[in-house]
């Protein structure tokens, strides 16, 4: 790959979610050259599209050329495809490695995003245990705002209520439908705003430690990361628990797609890429393969109607049905 004198390498971190897709590109220590933060909306594709004119316009005017690409998330392997990923890595795996790269001697990591959350354990730079939770959304960001919605005060403002709060209400949060219909009953006997919005922050980080960090060696120093790590409510609420200071700082929600382009950078494969991709026709569609007792469901990518990649065929059969019948056309 030919770079001109004077031309900066960059590497991009793409971190793809079910509620936010993240990315940024750092220079090769780690300085942070563009950033972008928005949300998926159900279409991951769309969202990185959106998401790479933001980048490309805060990169006008600047020497600077993408030369690796990494991704995680849950839709890392496709859009890893879509971007011509040099790697495509875990969640658990770029988190800890974004962490390390600001805080190298964290031994703690609590993420809650929009719909998942997990605990990372750090001893002396490695991973040596984690737990994530995909299950119950009592612990999660999209909680808060079903609840917020009830309460009708906006999110970003809990953390102010939960702060004034003199005596927290007590909510059952093991599980959302308990946890809804004991806030309703607290609500409607007279609990105010303040104390139902603390027992919500308290509920979510009593939730997250008895499911998620249950048996957990949970010491500091604690990074607290995702979206929910930004209500201070929920901060206060886990350093009360834990009897821990908990650091959150500016780059926690893109932590993700920091730890996936160093993994680039060091990756040390340099991939073309080209900002074109935001202009690309991209469509993904499911093909019921029915060529043996299998009956494989593949899924699949097009990149101006030409396949581009598919996966979940377990024999050649799959395949070979599949691009006859794009190749018809259908």
């Amino acid at each position: 790959m030919e770079i001109k004198q004077g031309t900066i390498k960059g590497y991009m971190g793409v971190d793809i979610g079910s509620i936010s897709t993240k990315a940024v590109v750092v220079n090769k220590h780690n300085k942070i050259l563009a950033q972008s933060y928005l949300w998926t909306e159900g279409d991951p594709i769309g969202a990185v599209k959106r998401l790479l004119k933001e980048i490309y316009g805060q990169l006008q005017g600047k020497e600077v050329k993408i030369v690796a690409v990494g991704t995680t998330g849950s839709a890392r392997e496709l859009i890893g495809k879509i971007l011509n990923a040099s790697i495509v890595k875990n969640e658990i795996t770029a988190h800890a490695i974004g962490t390390l790269s600001f805080h190298p001697d964290v031994k703690t990591i609590f993420e809650i995003g929009g719909q998942d959350s997990k605990i990372i354990i750090i001893d002396d730079g490695v991973v040596v245990d984690y737990a994530m939770n995909t299950l119950c959304a009592a612990g999660t960001g999209a909680f808060l705002m079903s609840q917020s919605r009830r309460l009708n005060v906006g999110v970003e403002e809990f953390g102010e209520y939960a702060l004034r709060s003199k005596a927290p209400t007590k909510i059952a949060g093991r599980c959302t439908v308990f946890a809804e219909s004991d806030l309703v009953h607290k609500a409607q006997i007279g609990h105010s705003k303040e104390d139902l919005i603390a027992g919500l922050c308290a509920a979510i980080v009593n939730n997250y430690l008895n499911n998620v960090g249950k048996g957990k060696n949970i010491q500091p120093p604690i990074v607290f990361q995702g979206g929910v790590s930004k209500n201070i409510g929920v901060v206060k609420a886990f350093e009360a628990v834990t009897g821990f200071n908990v650091v959150v700082d500016d780059f926690g929600p893109l932590m993700g797609a920091i730890g996936a382009a160093i993994l680039a950078r060091d990756s040390q494969e340099e991939n073309e890429f080209s900002f074109d991709v935001k202009d690309i026709s991209f469509e993904t569609r499911g093909f019921d393969c029915g060529g043996c007792p299998n009956n494989c469901e593949i899924m699949y990518v097009l990149r101006e109607g030409k396949m581009l990649d598919a996966w979940g065929n377990r024999c050649a059969i799959g395949l070979e049905r599949l691009n006859k019948n794009i190749s018809k056309g259908k």
